[in-house]
């Protein structure tokens, strides 16, 4: 994965927050979006894609386009920042593989202990019961 060329993909576009700031929020265009289309990127493989479309498949849109936002602070480059940064932190996380899980068998030791306890708990409910004679 090259980060230049996945950052030289992605359009970011600011527009008005409804954040804190006061009046500033009514002055200043603040809030980041950014759009990156998945399908049309030239930095990933065709695999990469099946896997990103598959992890990321909540987050993108009917067209393939994954669309982050950041409002969190009044400065538009503070925003841009965080966005970015959520961007390949998503990215690199949707990319690892999972490893595959490994059954493991159920130590006779744990085995012996239920067959015990429950053997204990039936002669404790069979003591309680009534004689019928």
């Amino acid at each position: 994965m090259n980060k230049q060329q996945l950052l030289n993909e992605t359009e970011y576009k600011a527009v008005r927050s409804s954040g804190a700031g006061g009046q500033n929020v009514n002055k200043v265009s603040s809030k980041v979006i950014l759009n990156f289309d998945l399908n049309n990127s030239k930095a990933f493989t065709e695999e990469e894609k099946e896997l990103l479309n598959d992890k990321l498949a909540p987050r993108l849109n009917t067209k393939g386009t994954l669309i982050l936002q950041c409002d969190e602070d009044r400065s538009q480059i503070r925003n841009k920042q965080l966005v970015t940064k959520r961007f390949i932190e998503l990215i690199e996380t949707a990319l690892q593989q999972d490893k595959p899980r490994i059954a493991t068998k159920i130590p006779k030791a744990v085995i012996k202990k239920r067959l015990e306890n429950k053997r204990r708990q039936a002669e404790k409910k069979q003591s309680r019961r009534k004689f019928d004679y």
